[in-house]
């Protein structure tokens, strides 16, 4: 998947997210708001000017949220990002109720709608989770220009092939067909089983 595919699963799919910000005193506030469209620039969603998140979003243009879809844990998809924001204004407005008719039902005339403007996450890092997979599947990514960070574990030119890393593994996504022995990032759950276990401490974190 690319990076505008990401996006358009978190607006178009799952729609509402969990955002979290941070208020004066350094802590974390969280809330319920639904992206409300995507293109391979970001994400767009609106607030209104009057409420605390709009003033955090202005202090710290900043955000990181997580969007989650499924019957239960292990049928669920999650995909997580953080990412710069900026105000756009009311000009989308119209785009975006046209997208999310349900919001005339909360700001139906045009003068409630003065309250409101527009955000776009327009930088930002991400990552996708889906628990319905067998191994889980794992993927991140990034848009707007952000830079990649890897996490996660890789093995070294140290492992000496004995497969401990193997037997702890919770998703058995450690390749054994060459050595050093691999790690299938696209299946790791980051859990640390392998760094903690190898007896060569062939097993580095990123």
């Amino acid at each position: 998947m690319q990076p505008m595919d990401y996006l358009s699963y978190i607006s178009d799919v799952i729609h509402t997210t969990i955002v979290a910000t941070v208020d004066d005193d350094g802590l974390p506030v969280t809330a319920a708001i639904d992206m409300m469209d995507s293109d391979e620039d970001g994400l767009y969603f609106l607030t209104a000017r009057g409420k605390g998140f709009y003033d955090r979003l202005k202090k710290r243009g900043y955000l990181a949220l997580t969007a989650l879809k499924g019957e239960d844990t292990m049928h669920s998809v999650a995909v997580s990002l953080r990412g710069k924001v900026r105000e756009l204004g009311p000009e989308p407005l119209d785009r975006l109720f046209a997208r999310n008719p349900y919001m005339a039902d909360i700001y139906p005339s045009e003068r409630s709608r003065e309250a409101l403007t527009v955000f776009k996450i327009y930088e930002g890092a991400g990552e996708w989770f889906d628990l319905s997979k067998r191994p889980i599947e794992r993927a991140d990514f990034t848009f707007g220009g952000a830079e990649r960070q890897r996490e996660g574990y890789v093995i070294t030119e140290d492992c000496i092939g004995c497969g401990v890393c193997v037997d702890v593994c919770p998703q058995k996504c450690i390749d054994t067909s060459e050595r050093p022995l691999r790690i299938m990032q696209e299946h790791c759950l980051h859990c640390g089983n392998c760094w903690k276990e190898c007896p060569a401490d062939a097993v580095v974190k990123l």
